[in-house]
């Protein structure tokens, strides 16, 4: 049994940080996210990480890590990168930080780019697909049929598909959706963020808004997309309510920051932002249904798992 506040605790997870919040002013983080390498066997158009180097973490320095997060209040963790399957130190590979997390995370999951063997450990695996085969070269490289053929050979239970929203793809957004709901359990978005300030990739709200619109239609009709109706609508233009932190995240060199996933990264400018998970992570907080119940959904922590 993980976490001793027993099986209740993620169906409170979201009610006893408010209730810290607002009435003790106490703020924890309850998502955390580890990038535990910077490395990666790809250059995807629209990542800034890969360009980062530096020195991965020993597997004593990435467990502390672990522990830290989970210290601060963590109980959610999703292992990132660069290309997370990458990281090893000697004979251990990812498994052994994931098998550490999972005695005290509600919840471990990890994004991959699916060019690897997908893992089994984890109890969630995002793989980040952006588009069908040609738009997929055009944003990854010729990957396409390797992921597709990794996911297929996975029996993993819980394989859900992430999709970075760019000018790239946009248009191809809905096929995309249609394609990847015949080979995974569930479906994210995010929108392109200028970390640089290039905005070519930039989707315009107009355009994000009739995307969105057409994806609250489509999850209607049954398509396993995970983000909840009320994210999707929220999405469609800037200045809904951010709680960012609820949200902690971690680099390689062990450095801890609490709130939005840019600081520390880029220029932070919530007019252009299009993270999903901190959307739903916040309307969670303020309590709304159907957020608290999709991130249920997405880390397999009741509501009948999918």
């Amino acid at each position: 049994m993980r976490d001793l506040v027993g099986a209740a605790a993620p169906f409170l997870g979201f009610p006893l940080r408010e209730a810290e919040a607002r009435l003790l002013g106490r703020r924890r983080p309850l998502l955390a996210g580890y990038k535990i390498t910077h490395r990666c066997n790809l250059r995807c158009v629209h990542c800034p990480y890969w360009k980062l180097g530096g020195t991965d973490p020993t597997l004593p320095e990435a467990l502390a890590v672990v522990d830290r997060l989970h210290q601060a209040g963590a109980r959610i963790l999703i292992l990132e990168g660069g290309e997370p399957l990458l990281w090893r130190d000697g004979e251990h590979g990812l498994g052994a930080v994931v098998r550490h997390a999972q005695r005290s995370y509600w919840s471990v999951g990890v994004v991959t780019n699916g060019t690897l063997p997908l893992p089994a450990d984890p109890d969630v695996v995002w793989v980040s697909v952006d588009g069908l085969e040609e738009t997929t070269k055009a944003i990854r490289g010729p990957i396409f049929h390797r992921q597709m053929a990794n996911i297929e050979a996975s029996e993993h239970p819980r394989i859900y598909a992430n999709i970075t929203i760019s000018t790239v793809n946009v248009e191809e957004i809905p096929d995309l959706v249609v394609e990847l709901a015949k080979r995974v359990q569930g479906i994210t978005i995010q929108f392109y963020y200028p970390y640089e300030d290039d905005l070519e990739l930039f989707v315009p709200w107009n355009q994000r808004a009739a995307l969105l619109e057409r994806m609250v239609a489509m999850k209607v009709q049954g398509y396993p997309l995970l983000d909840s109706v009320a994210a999707l609508r929220a999405l469609q233009r800037p200045g809904w309510r951010c709680h960012p932190w609820l949200v902690a995240s971690a680099e390689p060199d062990g450095t801890i920051r609490q709130g939005c996933y840019l600081a520390g990264r880029g220029p932070i400018a919530c007019e252009r932002c299009g993270f999903a998970a901190h959307v739903e992570m916040s309307m969670a907080y303020d309590l709304k249904p159907g957020a608290v119940a999709s991130g249920l959904r997405v880390f397999g922590l009741g509501l009948g798992g999918g």
